[in-house]
């Protein structure tokens, strides 16, 4: 998350920020693949994934905190392209995420948000998932 956040305030490439972050953190514990596919692939994505939750917000995307910006990025990716990841983890890391580097109350902005993206991006998954009219789950 704070890779993407960089990238978005800075601009700057996504490699060098890549290498800095892998110089400058301990990833000993960190999946070093994840976190490269997270860093190219949400920029790669950006507008498919933008707009997978851009629905759910009550401002434009540009309009909102970077670091909401950066968790809701991040977590929509996740929702849509990990399903080997629990849409409810998915939602609780970027609520944790929030609470420790967001405003104090985004935590539940960014909790809304994205139960809402998960009944359509993981409707088999979630059980408020969207219902096409007959009743079936779309997916």
């Amino acid at each position: 998350m704070q890779a993407l956040y960089q990238w978005d305030l800075s601009g700057s490439n996504l490699k060098e920020i890549e290498v800095q972050f892998l110089q400058d953190e301990d990833f000993s514990r960190a999946d070093k693949d994840y976190f490269h596919e997270l860093l190219h692939e949400v920029p790669a994505r950006l507008d498919e994934v933008e707009a997978a939750f851009s629905g759910y917000l009550d401002r434009s995307v540009q309009e909102m905190d970077p670091v909401e910006r950066a968790v809701l990025r991040m977590a929509t990716y996740e929702l849509m392209t990990r399903i080997d990841v629990p849409y409810k983890v998915i939602i609780n890391e970027s609520v944790n995420l929030t609470k420790k580097f967001g405003a104090e109350q985004a935590y539940k902005y960014i909790n809304g948000v994205l139960d809402k993206a998960a009944r359509s991006l993981r409707a088999v998954e979630h059980p408020q998932g969207k219902k096409d009219g007959s009743g079936l789950l779309k997916r």
